[in-house]
Order: structure tokens, then C-alpha cells, then sequence
């Protein structure tokens, strides 16, 4: 029996991740859920929102399953988020966004795969108060990073039977910093001659995504971009409720939704466990678990063919009852 860490979060956090693990018990498949709570709800008790317990537990068990937790905005605690990817060093974010069968979009036949780089650029944090007027965030960017993404981004090309791989900068203004990512690129690119290449900057991507999406196969971006441009995705293919996410390093996977952990619903029974779900499933198949994976992606498929769905899609199921729904048709 495979042991995985769940860290259940907080918000809606621990009503997402009860459904999720009640429908992958359901299909069959054996897992000891070693059961890690972080976030908002323990910093009173344990003085901080990622405990050296839920570290240690992911460096154990190699794979987790995260449900959201709380990010303070502008103040209070450093992202879990952040801390949990700088700590276990997953440098590889990968953000599959595809269309579901019966969820309304204004486009159709969108299959992108968003790989970002996940441990440095601005959205490390790294930030210092220069004066009482100033403060100063630093974008570091270096040729390690960036080409370990880029090679990650190529690989997952080639296994996954991708053709094209676009890299996402604004090197034509910085031209050191992003400039270096590209250039890490087109170094790393010569090693996959079957895969396409390509190279847009970060504005004119945001402009075509919303024109044209299914023009794009694979993304590689800095950390920045492609936290924005993942949920610019997300928006193409129904919302944050549907967009799955893992974070991959060389010894541990965490995988988890895009979405936050919506205190304004949280206990109201809800929330869309999709997002969740469809990261277990990316999870699945990482240990590989391909037959139980695709049950239960079959069985959420079917559901949502059905016309059952959660608010956030358009329906009124409840978060309990949608999975149940998945439960029947598994």
C-alpha cells in the first residue's frame, strides 16, 4: 500500500480533499493518507503556517496530495506555497488546461500545457524595504533554472507526444534577465530536433491565447508569467474550479488545484472538488497508477456529461453530492 501525504489546508480546503480521497477510495485503490493540516488554522497553535512535520512527512513519502491553504495579501506570513517549493526545490510546475466534456467556454478544442519555472524570478519574494517610500523586489533569474525547466518542458514534450514547445519571455525589454531564460532555451531546444520551438513575448501571448488558444501546445515561462498565464489558461477551459496542478522536483512531487482556498464559502458544502480531483488524477498516473486513473477520470467525465455539476459551473450539486455522483459512475 502506497502512503501519501494530504495536506487537507484550510477554507474549503478540507471539504475538497474529504471528497477527493472518498472517491479515490471508492475505485479500488489502496492508500495510506498520512494527513498533514497547515495553513491559516494551525499558525496559532504551532507559530507558523508550514510546520517541519508536514516538510518531513513529504520528504518520507516522496508524493502529496495539497489542498489550498491561505496566503496572507500584503502582509503576515510568507506563502505556503512558495515555502513548500523552495524547501523540497520543485522547480518544474506543470498546469495541463484542457476543455471538459459539458463545461460552456467560448472556445473549444484548447489543450495547453503551462510548465513554469518555480523557484526563483520575482515570485520568489524576495523583497526589502529600501526606505519608508521604496521598497525593492529582485528578479533573479539563473542559467541552472532555467534550463532545467526548459529541459523538463521538452521531456514532458516528448513523452507525452506533444509537438511544439513555446517559450514565454519579455526579453526585448529585459534583456538580461529574461534574456538569459531564452537563451538557456535555444540551447536546450537543439537537444529535441523532432519537437517545434517557438519564442512570443509574454503580452502578445496574452493577447492570442484569447483569440486563438488551441494555437498553443506546451508553454515554458519564468515564474511570474506563468503563474498569470496558467490562470489566464485556466479561464479558457472553465475557471479555477477545473485547473489542475502539480509541482515536480527531482525527489518529491506536491500536486495540487490552482485555485485558493475561498474562505468567503468555506463549511457551506459547496465548493468544486474538480481542480483537486484532477490533480489526484495527474498524481495517479505519476506513481503509476494508469488504470485506476483513468476510472476515475472516466467516471468525472461521465458526470459532468450528465449535467451534474456545482455552482461554479453553472449547476447546484453540492460538493459532497457531486462526489457521490463520480462515485456512482466509477
Amino acid at each position: 500500500m502506497k502512503t501519501i501525504t494530504l495536506i487537507n489546508g484550510d477554507g474549503i480546503g478540507p471539504e475538497i480533499s474529504d471528497a477527493v480521497v472518498k472517491i479515490i477510495d471508492a475505485s479500488g485503490l489502496k492508500i495510506d493518507w498520512d494527513i498533514q493540516t497547515a495553513g491559516a488554522d494551525v499558525i496559532e497553535t504551532e507559530g507558523t503556517p508550514l510546520p517541519e512535520r508536514v516538510l518531513n512527512s513529504i520528504k518520507k513519502n516522496k508524493i502529496a496530495l495539497k489542498a489550498p491553504v491561505t496566503t496572507p495579501i500584503g502582509k503576515g506570513f510568507r506563502s505556503v506555497n512558495v515555502q513548500l517549493r523552495k524547501s523540497l526545490d520543485l522547480y518544474a510546475n506543470l498546469r495541463p488546461c484542457k476543455n471538459l466534456p459539458n463545461v460552456k467556454t467560448r472556445f473549444d478544442n484548447v489543450d495547453i500545457v503551462v510548465v513554469r519555472e518555480n523557484t526563483e524570478d520575482l515570485y520568489a519574494g524576495v523583497e526589502r524595504q529600501v526606505d519608508d517610500d521604496t521598497a525593492e523586489s529582485i528578479k533573479i533569474i539563473t542559467r541552472k533554472a532555467s534550463e532545467r525547466i526548459c529541459k523538463f518542458a521538452f521531456d514532458y514534450a516528448v513523452k507525452n507526444g506533444r509537438k511544439e514547445v513555446c517559450v514565454v519571455t519579455k526579453a526585448n525589454i529585459m534583456k538580461l534577465s529574461d534574456g538569459l531564460f531564452l537563451e538557456c532555451y535555444r540551447k536546450i531546444s537543439e537537444n529535441y530536433p523532432q519537437i517545434k520551438t517557438r519564442e512570443i513575448l509574454v503580452d502578445n501571448l496574452c493577447m492570442q491565447l484569447v483569440q486563438n488558444p488551441s494555437q498553443f501546445d506546451v508553454l515554458v515561462l519564468p515564474n511570474l508569467y506563468g503563474d498569470i498565464v496558467s490562470d489566464l489558461c485556466a479561464g479558457l477551459i472553465g475557471g479555477l474550479g477545473v485547473a489542475q496542478g502539480a509541482n515536480i522536483g527531482l525527489d518529491c512531487a506536491v500536486f495540487e488545484p490552482v485555485h485558493g482556498s475561498a474562505p468567503d464559502i468555506k463549511g457551506q458544502n459547496k465548493a468544486n472538488p474538480t481542480a483537486l480531483l484532477l490533480s489526484a488524477i495527474e498524481m495517479l498516473r505519476y506513481i503509476g497508477e494508469n488504470i485506476y486513473a483513468e476510472k476515475i477520470e472516466n467516471a468525472l467525465f461521465k458526470t459532468l456529461e450528465s449535467g451534474i455539476c456545482t455552482a461554479d459551473l453553472g449547476g447546484n450539486t453540492s460538493t459532497s453530492e457531486f462526489a457521490d455522483a463520480i462515485i456512482a459512475n466509477l
